[in-house]
């Protein structure tokens, strides 16, 4: 064999005997075969075989896997994001001439996509209450294929009765799916409840570093594991191994992170809501917050993102207010080590249940940085947004002098 071959023909090493605690991270575009016959049978592989890389490697294989079990389902897809993995389950189900009824407090991007996208495909997009299953039987049709949530609901926080939504919309032979990042399978398990297809979007507190992007669909019925596999190669769509391996890792202080964090965004919640400044927290885990009985009855813990809404007279205010902020920093996403925050407008993004509250009003994601350095990073905030809004006040008491 000459030299140039050598470079390229690796002597494979034994493997037998060599065990790691690290995950191991298998790169490949390309997926080799002992003989012509097993390459032209490989479409008749099982989910798990590997066929090209696109479709899964030994690492993908090993996220997906811990991912179905922790869900308590039967497969699990990756996708590039968790905004990926709601578009190809409704891709995956939805026919011209269907009806989707989404829950009114979706993901905005997801909305995006139902209004311009699934629209144009030829399917009937409704939106329902998400606090009312009565919205629901009320809404549903022979037509309707898919009912999808997200509990809690984006920004606002509403938790819906999946349970009681689940029987309805299979009474009517439809599928139901649902959004489940806030609480990951951790705090909250939908296909226990009923739901046939569960998404979240692995960027959040499963990466739990803010460096990289992915998202995860599992799966309640196996009836589902081809279409949603054969879509998925025609869109070509797939996920880094180094990226899984990321996951893998994240995952493993996933349980120690959420779970101080949820309890520190708890007690700073509690704290916001006796600030004059503030109308209302959206907590889950708060009494008043909607949907907190259903919260307190199906799901076994928060998560430590929350959103506040300021008093009419704080909240033109809310934006100068930030620019003094020392250890939160402004920006979108959520679940990693740092502490965020995003002010989110809400007026115009609801139809179903109209919001009659502030038209911002400002999401809280918290970090691991120290609890005692956020509670001061909070009062500053507040110490300038409440002098802004009673310097607002004094200038309307006495406006300056016009000319004559």
């Amino acid at each position: 064999m000459q030299d140039t071959s050598r470079c390229i023909l690796h002597p494979q090493p034994e493997t037998d005997g060599f065990r790691t605690l690290a995950v191991p991270v298998y790169r490949a575009s390309t997926i080799v075969f002992p003989d012509a016959a097993t390459f032209a049978a490989r479409g008749d592989l099982a989910p798990d075989g590997y066929t090209y890389g696109l479709h899964g490697t030994p690492t993908t294989r090993m996220l997906e896997r811990s991912l179905t079990d922790l869900q308590g389902g039967v497969w699990t897809f990756l996708t590039p994001s968790g905004q990926a993995a709601v578009v190809l389950a409704m891709l995956a189900v939805l026919s011209a001439g269907d009806t989707v009824l989404i829950a009114d407090t979706v993901y905005p991007p997801v909305r995006q996509f139902a209004d311009l996208d699934l629209v144009r495909m030829g399917v009937t997009v409704r939106y329902f209450d998400p606090l009312s299953p009565e919205d629901v039987a009320r809404q549903i049709d022979a037509r309707t294929r898919l009912v999808w949530c997200e509990s809690p609901g984006s920004n606002t926080m509403e938790v819906m009765d999946l349970p009681a939504i689940t029987v309805i919309a299979h009474r009517h032979g439809a599928l139901v799916g649902c959004d489940n990042t806030w609480a990951t399978a951790l705090n909250f398990k939908p296909l226990r409840h009923g739901v046939d297809f569960v998404a979240e979007a692995l960027t959040k507190f499963h990466g739990g570093h803010a460096d990289l992007l992915m998202g995860a669909l599992t799966l309640r019925d196996e009836a589902l594991i081809l279409p949603l596999r054969n879509l998925i190669g025609r869109l070509g769509s797939g996920v880094s191994p180094d990226d899984a391996a990321l996951v893998l890792r994240g995952m493993e202080t996933m349980p120690l992170r959420l779970a101080h964090a949820s309890a520190v965004a708890l007690r700073l919640a509690t704290r916001l809501a006796g600030h004059p400044a503030v109308h209302r927290v959206l907590h889950p885990a708060l009494p008043g917050s909607p949907g907190h009985d259903v919260w307190l009855r199906d799901f076994t813990g928060s998560s430590p993102l929350f959103s506040v809404e300021f008093t009419p007279e704080a909240t033109p205010h809310v934006g100068a207010a930030l620019a003094g902020l020392q250890i939160f920093a402004i920006g979108a996403s959520w679940g990693g080590t740092r502490s965020l925050l995003a002010p989110q407008p809400i007026t115009g993004t609801r139809t179903a249940r109209p919001w009659q509250g502030a038209a911002q009003i400002l999401r809280f994601s918290i970090g691991l940085e120290a609890e005692d350095d956020l509670t001061r990073d909070i009062d500053r905030f507040l110490d300038k947004l409440t002098e802004a809004s009673a310097d607002a006040r004094g200038a309307n008491r006495h406006p300056s002098p016009q000319p004559t």
